[in-house]
């Protein structure tokens, strides 16, 4: 059986982890999180509601965030494979406006810890992709934001050929780019 194996990302804050994971000729069983073993790894997540969205390729869903009680999240894709973006808001960080990406899938079954005050987001790249997120507090649709996917500043290279075919919501497409969230925190950044 293959414990957790936890890694961290030049962001400080991410971690990619590997969950315990077993497998026979029944099938396989995994673990993803266990409250102790985390925060021997020092990563304190007290795991408060869970979400999960279903999407067929193409689909980006974020760049999304809180403004007041951001939530940690930890993020896996059970199915399908997803292209997943963290980027860091938080004020006083040294890599704010920073970015990283990691590809989540069934098959690597790797887990990110995104911390609380980064955004996040993903473009699915299977056919059709299942995204668990387990967050450590409550979802609050008043200080629900974001930041859009395409932004020029972040020049984040998605892998599409042509992002006019991308499936975005029209919520999403009305996100502020960067530079208006920068603009709009000049009091706080």
């Amino acid at each position: 059986m293959q414990n957790f194996e936890f890694a961290n990302s030049p962001l400080l804050g991410i971690s990619v982890i590997t969950p315990l994971y077993a497998e026979d000729e029944r099938g396989y069983f995994l673990k993803s999180y266990q409250r102790d073993v985390f925060e021997q790894n020092q990563i304190p997540c007290d795991l408060f509601e869970t979400f999960e969205t279903g999407s067929r390729r193409g689909v980006v869903r974020g760049l999304h965030f809180q403004d007041r009680n951001p939530q940690a999240k930890l993020v896996r894709a059970p199915y399908g494979e997803v292209f997943d973006v963290a980027v860091d808001l938080r004020p006083q960080s040294p890599t704010l406006g920073k970015w990283e990406s990691f590809r989540l899938s069934a098959q690597n079954r790797q887990m990110l810890l995104v911390p609380a005050g980064f955004a996040h987001g993903f473009l699915v790249l299977s056919d059709f992709a299942v995204v668990s997120y387990c967050c450590d507090g409550p979802y609050s649709k008043e200080t629900d934001s974001g930041i859009l996917w395409s932004d020029r500043d972040l020049a984040i290279p998605w892998p599409v050929e042509d992002p006019s075919a991308c499936i975005v919501s029209e919520r999403d497409q009305k996100l502020q780019s960067f530079a208006q969230y920068v603009r709009s925190r000049r009091g706080f950044l």
